[in-house]
């Protein structure tokens, strides 16, 4: 193409964010036929696609080293700079990123093009500031015109991984280093997009496409984003300043550093850089004269560019290598160091079937092309070496292509989505090494259709990598918890609490609500559960003040009081707990303490399931103790005599059941009159105890209790069962309990003092003659009363046992209740002749 040395050459030199791919792009689109080479294939596929749309898909080619897209009336021709097919007439024709010609691993390719791919009507080399000297060395004709950028980029210094500001963009040295970057900022930012070379456009368009569609605010990347990607990213922050160059690890020069950097900021937007401190590190420091290089655009021009012999010698091997080898005569131009290709040219040279076989220029033209087989898989010389060799000696036998089967199983192998991220990237390396083979059209019988197979597994790859990137580093419901947090206003995200309790924000599910209490997601990851709990903390206002009033207006069997044993007295709506009881100004009025969790409600809210609480609990308290409650207002009774009022406070006081003996004073003191308006209370004044019947049933006697453990601020107790009427006599604590709950202590047995007070009765009917027997022997049966549980009764009630003389029954004799003496422990013989029926004494 060195025949159009005459056609206009131009060279755009100028920093990042000039838009010069973007005027190369337009000035191609402006000529009949067009061809630009790029540094990468991601940038070729992403000007393709934008090519695409402004001239139709039938009119625009991609030729890369693993993908060729070539439709029959093409024109305009994207490609990598390895890939340009020189041989071709193009009206322009442009590089990019012309300044790679400095790289050691792929300057030569760089300054093969920039010396000799030439456009019949135009030519452009793209590039930085620091390519004009070598252009004006090489290339005296060319018009030098400078771009300068757009927009300020400047210096903002180190910053917190967490406190790295939306839509930037981590830029790291290594595969394992982004993985790292990338972990961090979805535990701590909800997640990033994962930017690097070897990922397969596709993969790279999908995680690129997330970010860019906000879905994430953060973007991790290799160097690899500093050749013209283009992103809407306002900061570049690195994850470090020195990277392993194939050979040996080393600082970048302030150049590679900006041409980084330059991403930051589109257009006429400012953009700003920095570095990032991680975990247990020190944040990269830029030195001061790096700093002012990369705000202000100037650096150390080029001295050299390297270069190998871009038509080398094919008539044998030796005179293959020695070619290659070759020194450049140009001031300015450096031998480029041993690439990849050589490397392998050189080992299989040795090889003798390879030597054999590598006879005359066709041959050895087709040794070179094999070896021109890029290492995807970075296996290195050796290794690689094999995979050449193989491939040689398929194609310099039989009818000189690669069997078909062959190819067919080493793609079928590597079409498995199983495994994790590094093992889908292997594999799509592994593709993309068949892809490069399906596009050489003399190495396969049907490239067409291996070309189409390949495209398919590697799509499969790519979707599955772009699953497995996005699983790993992306937390979609933290990533839009952020945003949403972040706004001042409403949210922008709906928030939904479903029928069943379940809270979610937009789509993503963030707890549940079990009445006032908001419970985090029980799959939610640790570090995310403040975040959530914030969210809700923000979100759930409406929604508390909206159960607020759904409580206020429910029914009262919507509210319970919880009695569980070992737990606090507490009222629960619809099964969930709204409030505790606490000590009050008596027993019957203990204290209403809402729930810490109804804090996030209004004054008025909380105003209106106060008072709700409290009339249901008053409610209860009348209905389940109303002869309680009655005993209680006429001790308040101003005008009842001293005598009753007494008597009913404290009877009231020990929650309905006092022990005669207690009272005896005020009782003795009653006249018959009064003891009428006591009993009209429904107090019953027995032999042993005063008490009211009716909190004996179950309900009454759970109420009783709860609001007893309230008023002495304890946990409620263990209850007996509600037919329990007779228990075994427990320890001091327990028995006090029990009495309480309105059992008497009788020795090795507790009875009830309903059934006490029926076995009483039948005791003084036979002192007064109304009765055969002293004891009801069917009720102590029926109760399982022990001997000594009869004995004790009997004592208690005023009775001794009589001793059994010839011709004479024994039984009980009436002695009044001188009962306070120690008293010797009657017979069980006594007890059981007494349970057997015997006459009265």
């Amino acid at each position: 193409m060195s025949q159009f040395a005459r056609a206009p050459l131009t060279a755009i030199l100028g920093p990042t964010n000039t838009g010069k791919t973007h005027l190369a792009v337009e000035r191609m689109a402006a000529h009949s036929s067009g061809m630009i080479g790029f540094p990468l294939r991601l940038l070729a596929r992403e000007v393709y696609d934008r090519m695409v749309k402004l001239k139709g898909a039938n009119q625009i080619a991609l030729i890369t080293g693993e993908e060729k897209i070539l439709p029959r009336d093409a024109r305009w021709f994207l490609c990598t700079a390895e890939s340009m097919p020189m041989e071709r007439d193009f009206a322009f024709v442009g590089l990019d990123e012309a300044q790679l010609g400095a790289d050691p691993e792929r300057g030569h390719v760089f300054t093969d093009r920039m010396l000799h791919a030439r456009g019949r009507e135009e030519t452009m080399i793209l590039g930085s500031e620091a390519l004009a000297p070598m252009v004006r060395a090489l290339l005296p004709k060319a018009e030098i015109i400078g771009r300068p950028r757009f927009s300020t980029l400047s210096y903002a210094g180190p910053t917190k991984l967490s406190r790295l500001p939306p839509r930037s963009a981590i830029v790291a040295f290594s595969a394992e280093q982004v993985y790292a970057v990338a972990e961090m900022l979805r535990r701590m930012r909800g997640g990033a997009a994962v930017v690097m070379g070897a990922l397969s456009p596709r993969t790279r368009n999908a995680q690129v496409a997330m970010y860019q569609a906000g879905e994430v605010d953060y973007l991790v990347a290799t160097d690899a984003i500093g050749m013209g990607l283009n992103m809407d990213v306002t900061h570049v922050a690195f994850a470090g300043l020195s990277k392993f160059d194939g050979r040996r690890r080393r600082r970048l020069t302030p150049a590679e550093m900006a041409q980084i950097a330059g991403r930051a900021g589109r257009h006429q937007r400012d953009g700003t850089f920095g570095s990032i401190t991680l975990e247990g590190e020190l944040a990269a420091e830029f030195r001061p004269e790096e700093i002012e290089a990369i705000e202000e655009h100037r650096f150390a021009p080029l001295d050299h560019l390297y270069w190998r012999e871009g038509d080398p010698d094919v008539r044998s091997v030796d005179a293959l290598v020695r070619s290659l080898e070759r020194r450049p005569t140009a001031l300015g131009l450096r031998a480029a160091p041993e690439a990849i290709d050589l490397a392998v040219l050189k080992r299989l040279a040795e090889d003798p079937e390879i030597a054999a076989r590598a006879k005359g220029q066709d041959q050895v033209r087709r040794l070179w092309a094999s070896c021109g087989l890029p290492d995807f898989r970075k296996t290195g010389p050796d290794h690689h070496a094999r995979l050449v060799g193989r491939i040689f000696l398929h194609l310099s036998e039989g009818d000189g292509r690669i069997p078909q089967g062959w190819y067919a199983s080493q793609v079928a192998a590597l079409d498995n989505v199983q495994g994790d991220i590094d093992t889908l990237a292997d594999r799509i390396a592994g593709v993309r090494t068949w892809a490069y083979i399906a596009h050489r059209a003399d190495w396969l019988a049907d490239p067409v259709t291996m070309a189409e197979r390949t495209r398919e597994v590697e799509e499969k790859l790519s979707d599955a990598l772009h699953e497995r990137l996005t699983q790993r580093f992306v937390d979609r419901r933290t990533s839009v918890l952020l945003r949403d947090i972040g706004r001042k206003g409403a949210g922008e995200f709906p928030v939904i609490v479903d029928e069943q309790g379940e809270v979610t924000v937009g789509s993503f599910p963030i707890g549940r609500m079990e009445g006032f209490s908001f419970e985090v997601d029980p799959t939610a990851k640790h570090a995310d559960r403040k975040m959530l709990l914030a969210t809700a903390e923000r979100r759930l206002g409406g929604e508390f003040e909206k159960r607020a009033a759904a409580l206020a207006a429910d029914t009262d069997d919507h509210f319970t009081l919880r009695t569980d044993p070992g737990l606090p007295i507490a009222i629960l709506w619809r099964g969930h707990e709204v409030a505790r009881l606490g000590p009050g100004k008596n027993l019957l009025s203990p204290r209403l303490l809402i729930d810490r969790r109804l804090d996030r409600l209004s004054e008025r809210g909380r105003s209106t399931v106060t008072s709700r609480l409290d009339l249901w609990l008053r409610h209860q308290v009348e209905h389940w103790l109303a002869p309680l409650r009655a005993a209680g207002a006429a001790a308040q009774d101003s005008s009842a005599p001293p005598a009753i009022r007494s008597i009913l406070a404290m009877l009231v006081d020990e929650g309905g059941i006092v022990p005669r003996e207690v009272v005896a004073k005020p009782i003795a003191a009653l006249e018959r009159e009064q003891r009428k308006l006591i009993t009209r209370l429904r107090v019953r004044i027995g032999a042993l105890d005063l008490y009211l019947p009716d909190i004996l049933k179950p309900e009454p006697r759970r109420w009783r209790t709860a609001l007893r453990s309230a008023c002495s601020g304890v946990a409620m107790p263990l209850l007996p069962s509600e037919s329990a009427v007779v228990l075994p006599t427990p320890g001091e604590t327990e028995r006090r309990l029990l009495a309480r709950l309105g059992y008497r202590a009788l020795g090795p047995q507790m009875v009830r003092v309903d059934l006490v007070e029926r076995l009483a009765k039948r005791a003084f009917e036979a002192r007064a003659g109304k009765a055969e027997t002293y004891v009801d022997e069917a009720l102590a049966t029926s109760l399982g009363l022990q001997p000594q549980t009869i004995a004790k009764l009997m004592r208690d009630l005023g009775f001794r046992p009589s001793g059994a003389t010839p011709g004479e029954q024994p039984g009980w004799v009436w002695r009044g209740h001188a009962r306070r003496r120690p008293e010797p422990q009657a017979d069980p013989s006594h007890a059981f002749a007494a349970l057997a029926g015997l006459r009265r004494g």
